[in-house]
């Protein structure tokens, strides 16, 4: 059964990222039929399987940097104008991303009520729930997207992140043109429901064809949007902000977060060279 979780379905090895997810489902299940009496023990805790170990850290060609992300976003608002203005409507939803280092699931979740956006200044969004896509069979309530707390804590705890002028400005002028879900909700499907990762997934692959050069679009930059969350937070890690604020901002582990985020951005490794060449020429 381990050997049939390890491949795919055309018989080529999977991700060990993969198989452990596959196998962590299968433990628990058997722990299940454990707990049923069903079976004796859990046969797992007795096999002993070699797998390739699972990169955690990001990988740094995925993270853009400042003005790419200025790039992509305005790009954003040029995708679907046939489309009742499907990319315009979800630009705001990809700059929480960025400027808040926000999941997408939690952007998505994201209510009026949830933001203090003043005239002018920084503003604050406090993140409390998440909308992750699990589908229909998986929920307890039967739509698509199951109502979570946030990822690793409570169900009813809160992250406040502050927000930067940008965003501020930015989601003023989003609720201003869509106002909002009839539960508050900024982002929403034409029938007011949780927008699916297909949707947002679609737009920003059509952003980065319009935003990026050919060369970038082939590579792995900011391949997904939840690549905006990796430039947010190696942005500010490289920028000299502490990383117990970064990790509070983000919602990690001090430990979690040096370990699996990446520290350079892309187009910035001249500007490091020349601050390592002056150190060895003061030396």
């Amino acid at each position: 059964m381990l050997d049939a979780l390890a491949v795919k379905l055309d018989g080529k090895a999977a991700a060990a990222t993969v198989y452990q997810r596959k196998r962590a489902v299968l433990f628990n299940l058997l722990g299940y039929a454990v707990e049923r009496e069903l079976i004796p023990d859990n046969p797992l805790t007795r096999v002993k399987r070699k797998t390739a170990k699972v990169v955690e850290q990001v990988d740094p060609r995925v993270v853009a940097n400042p003005r790419q992300v200025a790039d992509l976003l305005a790009a954003v608002s040029y995708v679907g104008r046939r489309n009742a203005d499907r990319g315009a409507h979800l630009a705001a939803f990809f700059a929480v991303g960025y400027y808040a280092a926000a999941r997408p699931a939690e952007g998505l979740a994201l209510r009026v009520n949830d933001c203090t956006l003043p005239q002018s200044g920084w503003g604050v969004l406090m993140l409390g729930e998440s909308r992750p896509s699990a589908g229909k069979r998986w929920t307890d309530s039967g739509e698509v997207h199951d109502q979570r707390g946030l990822k690793h804590r409570g169900v009813k705890e809160v992250r406040p992140v502050p927000i930067p002028p940008v965003l501020v400005t930015i989601l003023r002028e989003h609720i201003a043109r869509f106002g909002s879900a009839p539960d508050g909700r900024l982002f929403r499907s034409p029938n007011d429901g949780v927008v699916s990762s297909s949707t947002y997934s679609r737009v920003w692959e059509q952003a980065r064809a319009y935003g990026l050069t050919p060369a970038q679009v082939a590579s792995p930059l900011a391949g997904r949007p939840y690549d905006l969350r990796h430039a947010a937070v190696s942005l500010w890690l490289n920028g000299g902000v502490p990383a117990p604020e970064v990790a509070e901002r983000a919602g990690h582990s001090v430990d979690v977060l040096l370990k699996v985020y990446a520290k350079c951005i892309d187009g910035q490794r001249e500007t490091v060279n020349r601050k390592i060449e002056s150190l060895f020429r003061a030396a």
